[in-house]
Parts: structure tokens; sequence; C-alpha cells
């Protein structure tokens, strides 16, 4: 049996259910309701009883590009070069500078862009038959509330959120 979290001042705050109280406002966006609830942090008011609530919540894919090999290959060999020059900086550092040689951090830079370019390419080849793009996932609401869970303070954040905003 799991006991609900502390919040600050020792008051009990259950993060398994949704957060029910006093709607102060909906908006289109998080970045809109999340700037009403900093105009209230910014008015001395006490935030920790402020929630913000995404409503219908969706989950949304945007194709970025199509996947083709010579795509693969590059960000391999430049996922690996990097990876080189990583591990050629670490063999620097353990080289006294009158024995540095120019070659080992090359090679180290060239063995890592070969190796990444072959991993790549290996994953590219097993993942092809079902995806040949990339894509971004993200979850968005229809609309975002601001809730105030003490309904005592409902007067006082309307009109810390009518006043202008204090920086």
């Amino acid at each position: 049996m799991s006991t609900p979290a502390q919040g600050r001042g020792g008051r009990p705050v259950n993060f398994q259910t949704v957060p029910k109280g006093e709607v102060l406002g909906t908006y289109d966006t998080y970045l809109e309701a999340q700037e009403r609830v900093d105009h209230l942090a910014k008015a001395d008011f006490p935030v920790g009883k402020v929630s913000i609530v995404g409503n219908d919540l969706k989950s949304v894919e945007r194709v970025t590009r199509k996947l083709s090999w010579s795509r693969a290959a590059l960000e391999g060999a430049l996922s690996g070069a990097w990876f080189g020059l990583f591990i050629g900086l670490l063999f620097s550092f353990f080289t006294p500078v009158d024995q540095f040689n120019w070659s080992i951090f090359l090679a180290a830079i060239l063995i890592g862009a070969a190796f990444g370019m072959l991993f790549r390419l290996v994953s590219y080849g097993i993942s092809r038959r079902s995806r040949d793009f990339d894509s971004m996932t993200q979850v968005l609401a229809s609309n975002y509330q601001v809730l105030l869970s003490d309904p005592d303070l409902v007067e006082q954040a309307r009109d810390a959120l009518a006043r202008p905003k204090q920086d």
C-alpha cells in the first residue's frame, strides 16, 4: 500500500488522481497556461495550490523526413567521428606533451567514423523493412486549464491575474 507524497507544508499530495478545484482559466497552449501560473508566482500567490491540467490528450506523430542509405551512412559517420574525437581527446590527456602524436588523434576519429557508419547502416537495414521515415512523437492536449485547489483563495488569484504582470 502506498502513501501519498508530502507536499510543501506537510500536506499530503496524491499524484494518482486528477486535480480538482476552481478553473481560473482555459488556454489553447501549455505556454499560455504556464505564463498565467508564472504571473501568479510573481504576485507572491501560493502557487503550490495551483495545477495545470491538459484535457483531451492526443498522440501526434510528425513525419520529419524520408530515410535513405546515404543519409544513414552520413549520420553514422558523423556520430562515430564525434565519439572518435572524444576518445582522441582522452588519449591526449594521458600522453605527455612532448610525445603527442596527431596521427593517433586522427586515427581515433577515422576509426570512430567507420564503426559509426557500419553500426548505423546495419540498424537502418534491419529497421528499413518496417519503417522508411523518421518522425517525432509528442502528446498534446486540446486545451489546458489552470486549476486552484483551495476555494478560499479564488478571489485572491483572480485579483492577482487581473493586475499587470510584475517583472
